[in-house]
């Protein structure tokens, strides 16, 4: 089965301008089998999905519940929780990474780095905690090793650093709009029908086949140095929101822990 593993869709990502059922029908159209939803902190996606499940579009189709999580200060996570699992929290974003990998883990999820080596403040790769703990990678069950947005260099150290650390990479578009939709897959020589599936695959370590084309159209392929100004902001909006959603977010956590003992 194909997949494409980081997906961003309209009804869950403020950035992304793709409903769910086109971005279902394009990849249905490139000879996918499934995807991930991971909206950056939302489920809304997945929901939107499970209310109008019954439409032709995904008949035949794999549709998995996954989010992008934005951490404290180590750059964006990808999280595939179990089925069913009533883990709260992860559409609050700022947590600590060593929490979170902690919190997926004792709640039965999965969790590695998107694009690891990507730009600065939205990747692990790129992070003080990496350059500081960089064992901390063997805490994590896979990663992203080929993202089509990022350049050749940056998905080959995330592959040498998945290879060092023996863990498995996925491969994924990052799609926001709809002209790099099917440009990454990741093959599974199995059926993962459920997220289950694909928790029990990783863990077992299983083989996976990634690759794809790059995808020239980036917002830094486009302004340049000017992506510089965007790369700050987000740092100052994530620093903001995850001070904003402190209370809740806490609140969440000692749910969580209430929920995992």
């Amino acid at each position: 089965m194909r997949f494409d593993m980081h997906c961003h869709t309209a009804e869950g990502s403020l950035d992304s301008r793709i409903p769910l059922k086109e971005y279902v029908q394009l990849l249905k159209n490139n000879g996918f089998h499934g995807m991930v939803i991971t909206d950056h902190n939302s489920y809304k996606a997945y929901q939107h999905y499970v209310e109008n499940h019954s439409d032709p579009v995904f008949r035949d189709f794999t549709v998995l519940k996954g989010i992008e999580y934005d951490t404290r200060s180590c750059g964006h996570f990808l999280i595939i929780m179990p089925q069913g699992s009533s883990m709260q929290g992860l559409d609050a974003r700022g947590l600590p990474l060593r929490a979170l990998i902690r919190l997926v883990h004792d709640h039965g999820g999965i969790i590695g780095p998107a694009h690891p080596f990507g730009e600065k403040f939205l990747s692990f790769g790129r992070s003080r905690t990496f350059r500081r703990h960089r064992n901390i990678v063997s805490q994590f069950d896979f990663l992203e090793g080929y993202n089509c947005c990022e350049s050749a260099e940056a998905n080959a150290e995330a592959v040498d650093l998945a290879e060092e650390f023996q863990i498995p990479c996925f491969g994924g578009s990052d799609s926001h709009k709809q002209d790099n939709i099917g440009l990454a897959y990741t093959d599974f020589p199995v059926s993962i029908l459920t997220e289950d599936d694909l928790i029990h695959y990783v863990k077992e370590k299983g083989p996976l086949t990634i690759g794809g084309r790059h995808y020239t159209g980036t917002i830094k392929e486009r302004i340049g140095k000017w992506n510089d100004f965007l790369v700050y902001s987000y740092f100052f909006y994530n620093k903001f929101t995850a001070l904003a959603r402190s209370q809740r977010r806490r609140a969440a956590i000692r749910s969580a822990k209430r929920c995992a003992g």
